[in-house]
């Protein structure tokens, strides 16, 4: 995850992210660069545009609530019905249950 930071770092600052300067950032932060997740991490944000990527995120962020809550509303409401079915149910069986009872009586 830090060569993730030392890209976004690099690209926040503008400058460019290859192999080097992601070791020289995580050196920077005490820790001991790898050269292999640092090739890695240069390979696969090769032709990504990081502000484009976050950009997408901040706005898909703001998105995902507000098509949330109308869902949540409806399963809120949902749940209450369901709560209210079982006392209906529940009267409708003590009555089958006594009358039951009273054809073992006369």
């Amino acid at each position: 995850m830090e060569y993730v930071y030392a890209a976004l770092l690099l690209d926040a600052a503008g400058k460019q992210i290859d192999e080097k300067s992601i070791e020289e950032v995580v050196k920077a932060a005490g820790m001991k660069p790898d050269e292999a997740q640092a090739k890695a991490i240069v390979a696969s944000l090769k032709g990504v545009n990081i502000k484009d990527v976050i950009k997408n995120a901040q706005s898909m962020q703001v998105a995902a609530p507000a098509a949330a809550a109308p869902a949540a509303g409806a399963a809120q409401h949902e749940g209450k019905a369901k709560k209210q079915e079982p006392a209906e149910d529940t009267a409708k069986k003590e009555e089958e249950a006594a009358s039951g009872l009273a054809g073992l009586f006369g």
